[in-house]
């Protein structure tokens, strides 16, 4: 559809506006691909990291749940084992890249695994404690030096 427009300037410009075609693309119908690089076993930290990169055409973008359960389906792990993280999708759509980390027990992930991520992957919320008692044992943890900081801030039980 072409029209003529006049601009602030009084000169009469014709601009074009197509409209395309979009179809329902139910989540069946979308194939994702996931493709790993960069894959490297890490002995210290017990696990397997990698690079991941997602071609997911006609669909915004791919849920970290899924991610883990094709990930680990591949692996031949459990998706609890399986931290997806910093997922970015690029310009123009339909490919995403991010992280992923492969621990090899749920122990180990515990151990290395930022709380944030394990509560993000639960899917629990952080118990926070009152102000007044978080600015007490802030406090009290200045008064000692060194280990003693953990058992000041375990408190007395």
């Amino acid at each position: 559809m072409i029209q003529n427009v006049r601009n602030s300037f009084g000169k009469t410009i014709a601009f074009s506006l197509f409209v395309l075609a979009v179809n329902d693309i139910n989540e069946g119908d979308s194939v994702v691909t996931i493709r790993t690089n960069k894959v490297m076993t890490n002995r210290l930290l017990a696990r397997r990291q990698m690079v991941v990169e997602i071609l997911h055409p006609n669909r915004a973008s791919v849920p970290k749940v899924e991610v883990r359960e094709k990930l680990a389906q591949m692996y031949k792990t459990t998706p609890d084992l399986v931290f997806a993280y910093g997922f970015q999708c690029h310009f123009g759509g339909g490919r995403s890249t991010g992280f992923a980390l492969i621990y090899d027990t749920a122990d180990l992930a515990k151990k290395f695994e930022p709380k944030y991520r394990l509560l993000r992957q639960t899917g629990t919320k952080a118990e926070k404690s009152g102000r007044k008692q978080r600015k007490e044992r802030k406090n009290r943890q200045k008064k000692v030096r060194g280990t003693k900081k953990t058992k000041v801030a375990a408190g007395k039980k």
